[in-house]
């Protein structure tokens, strides 16, 4: 799964999961920070991948116009990148089961 991290998350996410998250890429490297979440979403349909964020705007992703993208939603509070990484890593499996399934948001932890 090809994940777009969104701005409230490390850039480093990108290189420190590219084992496991190929073509990965973060919103800073495709020029969309400080843009809506729409934007986002739109940019995460067009080129398939998943928004990861801890933004809870994303809740409401099956509000968002088109076809889905993704969403995973970090619920960690004040954790540093170590720890999501971490979090990430754990859910290596729920994540790609996800990819496959139905449902447009996958909640961590």
């Amino acid at each position: 799964m090809r994940l777009l991290f969104d701005q409230n998350l490390s850039r480093s996410l990108v290189r420190r999961l590219s084992d496991r998250f190929r073509d990965s890429t973060h919103v800073t490297q495709v020029s969309l920070e400080g843009v809506t979440d729409n934007a986002i979403w739109a940019w995460a349909r067009t080129h398939s991948h998943a928004v990861v964020t801890k933004d809870r705007d994303f809740e409401s992703a099956a509000d968002f116009p088109g076809p889905p993208p993704k969403c995973i939603l970090v619920i960690l509070g004040n954790a540093n990148t170590d720890d999501i990484e971490a979090l990430l890593r754990r859910s290596v499996a729920e994540i790609d089961a996800f990819e496959h399934d139905e449902r447009r948001l996958l909640t961590l932890p």
